[in-house]
């Protein structure tokens, strides 16, 4: 043991684990084997404010503690120690070592890194129906035409349709590299109603669905109207009918709420006056939408997404903006989530805390509803605008999207990083987050804003089976992007973005998918059960556990064959069981390269599978 120890995923150190809520009392206990120790402080903050220095309480001749009642909000705490020497005080402190539990001993404080504690305001739990899901996302032009004839519904003026559906996407862009000719496939609402059997085959039960409201591009996300379904794919009433049908079929419907930006082409702004010529914020200064925007000089010079010009950005604070998207009547969200299951906030990184607990709190007066966010980093301790986000502190986002997760999984099968980095990157994202937002994270392999998973894999079916595995094993709701199941293969948009292979869909690829829904639905402490990452050698784990029974789940991506067993894995959290009883769950030695070790049971040990 060194002198000093502390480790916050340990509760002998630090209870209850992982973020607290506000009232709640947190134990901090530290170890210290230092001579001559005077005194032991906790040093704790919560941003924006001065630290309290908090003496702990010696317990025994080297164990220190305190206890604390943190508010909502983000704390940040390390420890100082008060040695006699010779010449006086020295002053030692103890912060966060890396990506670690533990920490490290320093003798100046600016070199220090400090502790995160996450404080929330109440239990964010969302339904049922989204916590037990297998989500499906769906870019609609991309996933299959439904009229009979294969017609195109309303094609756009300045676009081109492909010849084949199996034709590459591209864009055709100027000499200033913005794209001129938008492309479309030709996927409708009507498409995916006749797709339902599909769907429920696979065993999905929620479909995320990327912008359906009128648009200029193939996106969509540079809304025209938010209260016309675009008529490439289908009427309203082919959308509410759509609903039902999901619905009828036991399917839940996500919509992209894109309320950052619009397009410049749109009704709001108006560039092209496809609404009239005198019509919207860039044509006449007296329009009711002119304060939508924000202009440095009119027209021409205005506050864009990103500075993309044909994405001008809402001014979020303007009150005829904000009742526009919530409020109680004829608002967007009064429009159409009465129908729907809930909305994925795009970019919710550019809507202020204020404008997302708005769009929550018009959420809550429909039952069951959820509300996920397009976040691509630690929610936790994001920083956007230069403001702290507050977004899941509770009031705000169920949960967002795990990008963390993809990139871990990814650089651990592509010798990126060490599985002990990836656990411990992944053990921190559990700590951070209230334990109800961790469980609401909407995870994914790919999405329309990354690389096809089986490109990233480069075109490896073993590894993307591992990487299924540990993204169907983690808490949160799996979500398949649209064609990963079918073996589609892509790079950056718009290769990403490929017609679904409809009758050219790998059958081995769709049976490792199906696998893992399997394993998925008939595992019930997959599913709520608590986690504790391990990794050994070249190999990652995690256990997931109730009070009866667990799941244990082990994978090796390299070539290399292993012989391992339960006194080589290091669990970045405590088990309910010792080493007799994990022994006997792991069922003794593991032998396995590029290959994965699955094995689930009762924890009274009569039954394993």
């Amino acid at each position: 043991m060194t002198d000093v120890y502390y480790n916050s995923w340990e509760s002998s150190c630090k209870t209850p684990f992982g973020a607290v809520a506000a009232g709640e009392p947190v134990t901090f206990r530290i170890r210290c084997a230092l001579k001559n120790i005077n005194r032991v402080f906790l040093i704790i903050y919560k941003e924006g404010t001065p630290p309290q220095t908090l003496e702990m309480l010696k317990e025994t001749v080297d164990s220190y503690s305190v206890h604390y009642r943190p508010q909502k909000g983000l704390y940040f705490y390390y420890f100082q120690f008060d040695q006699e020497t010779e010449s006086g005080v020295k002053l030692y402190y103890y912060g966060r070592a890396g990506n670690s539990g533990t920490g490290e001993l320093v003798d100046n404080h600016n070199f220090l890194a400090h502790y995160q504690l996450t404080c929330y305001e109440g239990a964010d739990k969302a339904p049922d129906w989204y916590r037990e899901g297998i989500a499906y996302q769906i870019f609609p032009d991309r996933f299959f035409n439904g009229n009979p004839d294969n017609r195109v519904n309303h094609p756009k003026k300045n676009t081109f349709i492909y010849a084949t559906q199996c034709d590459e996407p591209m864009y055709i862009k100027n000499a200033a590299g913005e794209i001129v000719r938008w492309d479309f496939f030709g996927g409708n609402l009507l498409g995916i109603k006749k797709k339902i059997s599909y769907l429920k085959e696979l065993g999905v039960s929620i479909i995320y669905l990327n912008p359906i409201f009128k648009a200029s591009s193939n996106h969509r996300y540079d809304t025209d109207d938010y209260f016309e379904i675009d008529p490439m794919l289908g009427t309203r009433e082919e959308f509410v009918s759509l609903v039902e049908a999901l619905h009828q079929a036991g399917i839940r419907v996500i919509l992209d709420g894109v309320f950052s930006h619009a397009g410049w082409n749109s009704r709001y702004f108006n560039r092209n006056k496809q609404y009239g010529e005198t019509e919207g914020a860039y044509n006449n200064p007296e329009s009711p939408y002119y304060d939508w925007f924000i202009f440095q000089e009119y027209p021409d010079k205005y506050t864009s997404w990103w500075n993309i010009q044909d994405l001008p950005e809402f001014n979020k604070h303007d009150p005829h903006f904000q009742q526009f998207i919530y409020g109680e009547a004829d608002s967007v969200l009064s429009e159409w989530t009465p129908l729907v299951d809930g909305w994925r906030l795009d970019v919710a990184d550019e809507l202020p805390d204020f404008f997302i607990e708005q769009i929550r709190n018009r959420l809550a007066v429909y039952p069951d509803k959820v509300l996920i966010g397009e976040v691509w980093e630690d929610a936790s301790n994001k920083i956007s605008y230069n403001q702290r986000r507050q977004y899941i502190l509770g009031g705000h986002l169920n949960g967002v999207m795990n990008y963390p997760l993809r990139r871990g999984i990814i650089n651990l099968l592509l010798c990126k990083e060490t599985p002990e980095t990836v656990a411990s990157h992944l053990m921190t994202l559990q700590e951070n987050y209230p334990k109800e937002v961790f469980y609401n994270s909407f995870n994914n392999l790919g999405t329309h804003d990354t690389e096809r998973i089986l490109t990233m894999l480069n075109l490896d079916r073993e590894k993307l089976d591992l990487a299924l595995g540990f993204m169907f094993m983690m808490p949160g709701v799996p979500c398949i992007y649209y064609g990963d199941e079918a073996g589609l293969t892509g790079g950056k948009d718009p290769e990403n973005r490929k017609f679904f292979p409809w009758g050219r869909e790998s059958k081995s690829i769709y049976a490792l998918f199906k696998k893992w829904v399997t394993v998925r639905q008939t595992q019930p402490a997959i599913q709520t059960g608590d986690l504790s990452l391990c990794y050994c050698k070249d190999m990652l784990g995690l256990i997931r556990y109730t009070d009866d029974e667990f799941v244990c789940y082990i994978m090796n991506p390299t070539d290399t064959v292993h012989t391992i067993n339960c006194h080589h894995l290091t669990f970045l959290r405590e088990v309910p069981f010792n080493q007799k009883q994990l022994a006997n769950l792991l069922e003794g030695q593991i032998v396995f390269a590029k290959d994965y070790y699955l094995v689930s049971g009762k924890l009274d040990g009569k039954s394993y599978s």
